[in-house]
C-alpha cells in the first residue's frame, strides 16, 4: 500500500466482519492491530471478543474492552433526550448517538498506544462511515483512517466466510448460509436492516423483532408508571432513584413487556440513498414522551417553540455525524439552558404498543388552573383584554383585505 501504517486501533466486535478486517489489516498493511470493544449495553457477552482477538495474534495488552454504559447514557443519550431529537420526525437516533463515543474512545486508545491509524467496519454505503470518521477527524485532525469496505474486494458474505476459513478465523453457525438481516444494538435501541427488509411494501416479519413483545401479545392490563426529572434528565422510575444506564434499562424492560417503541421507517441517508430499517427503542420511546410531558408544564411557550425548531437541526447534525461540531455544541448549550426548571414527575400509561402521558406535576409548573378555568376565575383574567389583542394582531390582515378587495 502507498501508506505506511505502524499500528492501527480497530473498532472490534468479535463478529465475522471485524474479525476478517483484523486479519486483512495485518496482511494488507503489515501493521500491528489494537482492538477496542465497547460495551454500550448491546446485551452480548464481550469476553469472547477478547479470546478471538488473542486467537488472531493480538497481544493481551492491545485488547481493550470497556464498559461504557453509564457514560453512554449520561453524556450522550441524555443530552440528546433533552433536545427531543427525532430524525425525520420519528427516528430516536439510537445508532447515531453511539458512534461519537466509540470514535472518542478509539482516539484515546490510539494516543495511549501510539497508533497512527484507526479503522472501522462500516460499509461505503451507509451513514456510520461518516459518523465514525467525522468524529476521528474532529478529535485527531491528522489521524489516518482505514475503511476496509472501501478498499477490499470482499463484497459478499460468502467472500467473507471464504476468507475467514482460509485464515482459520472461527465462523459461528449463525453466520453461515443466507443472512436474513443485519442488526445493531446498544442500551438505547436495536436496529435491523437489509435482506428481508429491503422491500418497503412487505411487513416486517415477526422474527425480526428482538427487543419488544408483539403488542397483540402484550398484557391486557395497562401499567401505570412515573418518571421523575431534574433539570431535564430522568432520575427515578416509580420513585426509585437510579443511575442513567440503570434507569434506561428499567424503562427498556417496561417497554419490552408492552411492545412499545417499534418503528418501521424509510429514511434518507446522509450519503443520498433511501433505506428501510426497523427500530426498537422501548425505553427511549417512554423517556422521550415523558420528557416532553414535563416540558409541557415547565417551559415557556416561546422557549418551547424555539426548542422544537432547534430539535430538527440538532437531529440532523447528530444523524449526519456532527456530534463534535461547534454548531451542535452551540445548540446543546441553548437546550441545556432551557432545562434549568424542567423538573417534576410524569405519569404514563403503557398499553399494547403505546405509551401515553396521563399526568404531570412540577414545583416549577407554569400551568395556572386559576387562570385557565372555565369556571369563575375571580378576576384572575380579564376577558375584555382579548379584544384589543385580537385587533392589533388583525391590523395587517385588515389592511391587506382593504387593499386587495377581499
Amino acid at each position: 500500500m502507498s501508506e505506511s501504517i505502524n499500528r492501527v486501533v480497530l473498532a472490534y466486535s468479535g463478529g465475522l466482519d471485524t474479525s476478517v478486517i483484523l486479519k486483512w489489516l495485518q496482511q494488507t498493511y503489515g501493521c500491528e492491530v489494537v482492538t477496542f470493544t465497547a460495551d454500550l449495553g448491546q446485551g452480548e457477552e464481550l469476553e469472547p471478543a477478547r479470546a478471538k482477538a488473542q486467537l488472531l495474534g493480538i497481544k493481551p495488552e492491545h485488547i481493550f474492552i470497556e464498559d461504557l454504559r453509564e457514560e453512554f447514557v449520561a453524556d450522550y443519550v441524555f443530552p440528546m433526550m433533552r433536545a427531543n431529537a427525532l430524525y425525520e420526525g420519528q427516528y430516536l437516533l439510537g445508532t447515531s448517538i453511539a458512534r461519537p463515543l466509540i470514535a472518542k474512545k478509539q482516539i484515546e486508545i490510539a494516543r495511549k498506544v501510539g497508533a497512527d491509524a484507526v479503522s472501522h467496519g462500516a460499509t461505503g454505503k451507509g451513514n456510520d462511515q461518516v459518523r465514525f470518521e467525522l468524529g476521528y477527524y474532529a478529535l485527531a485532525p491528522d489521524i489516518r483512517i482505514i475503511a476496509p469496505w472501501r478498499e477490499w474486494t470482499l463484497t459478499s458474505r460468502e467472500a467473507l466466510i471464504a476468507f475467514a476459513e482460509a485464515h482459520q478465523i472461527p465462523v459461528s453457525k449463525d453466520k453461515r448460509g443466507e443472512s436474513p438481516f443485519s442488526t445493531d444494538a446498544n442500551l438505547l435501541h436495536t436496529s435491523s436492516e437489509g435482506k428481508v427488509l429491503e422491500d418497503p411494501w412487505e411487513e416486517v416479519p415477526d422474527y425480526v423483532y428482538s427487543r419488544t413483545e408483539s403488542p397483540e401479545d402484550a398484557p391486557n392490563e395497562a401499567e401505570y408508571i412515573t418518571v421523575d426529572f431534574e433539570k431535564g434528565d430522568a432520575v427515578a422510575v416509580n420513585g426509585d432513584p437510579q443511575s442513567p444506564a440503570t434507569l434506561l434499562a428499567t424503562l427498556n424492560e417496561m417497554g419490552r413487556r408492552h411492545g412499545i417503541g417499534r418503528l418501521d421507517l424509510v429514511e434518507n441517508r446522509f450519503v443520498g440513498m433511501k433505506s428501510r430499517g426497523m427500530y426498537e427503542t422501548p425505553g427511549g420511546t417512554i423517556l422521550h414522551l415523558a420528557h416532553r410531558g414535563i416540558e409541557q408544564i415547565t417551559l415557556d411557550r416561546g422557549a418551547a417553540h424555539l426548542k422544537d425548531e432547534l430539535a430538527v437541526k440538532y437531529a440532523g447534525l447528530l444523524y449526519n455525524g456532527f456530534w463534535f461540531s461547534p454548531e451542535r455544541e452551540m445548540l446543546q448549550a441553548a437546550i441545556d439552558h432551557s432545562q434549568a426548571k424542567v423538573s417534576g414527575t410524569v405519569r404514563l400509561k403503557l398499553y399494547k404498543g403505546s405509551a401515553s402521558v396521563v399526568g404531570r406535576k412540577s414545583p416549577n409548573s407554569l400551568y395556572s388552573a386559576g387562570i385557565v378555568t372555565f369556571e369563575d376565575d375571580a378576576g384572575a383574567y380579564d376577558q375584555r383584554d382579548a379584544a384589543g389583542f385580537i385587533k392589533l394582531n388583525a391590523l395587517r390582515l385588515r389592511l391587506l383585505g382593504r387593499r386587495d378587495g377581499r
